[in-house]
């Protein structure tokens, strides 16, 4: 089984940047996709970005894509968000998700019940 633990979110004025890391432990780490999602007050949590076991398929929501960057470590076994340019709309708690049954496949996938375990989330506020 993996756990996640993310951490680095806080509070940042906009235009700032965030990185925001997700610990995993677990020796599946290196073979499955992981994807980072994020969940605004009042609303549903949403598809942030994603990255194969071996990084050589990324994919990004629209509403982020030239912003962040997504990318992994597997030697840590940890899993990264490097967010440039934040927006106010940006504020979320983000959550790391490890996507089991996508072992050593070639393709991410966006849909959220796809992704068990997650991790306990960290908050990102951004300010005007």
């Amino acid at each position: 089984q993996v756990q996640l633990v993310e951490s680095g979110g806080g509070l940042v004025q906009a235009g700032g940047s965030l990185r925001l890391s997700c610990a995993a432990s677990g020796r599946t780490f290196s073979s499955v996709a992981m994807g980072w999602f994020r969940q605004a007050p009042g609303k549903e949590r949403e598809f942030v970005a994603a990255i194969t076991w071996n990084g050589g398929s990324i994919g990004y929501a629209d509403s982020v894509k030239g912003r962040f960057t997504i990318s992994r470590d597997n030697a840590k076994n940890t899993l990264y968000l490097q967010m440039n340019s934040l927006k106010p709309e940006d504020t979320a708690v983000y959550y790391c998700a490890a996507d089991l049954t996508n072992n050593g496949n070639y393709n991410y996938r966006k849909n959220l019940a796809a992704y068990n375990p997650w991790g306990q989330g960290t908050q990102v506020t951004v300010s005007t």
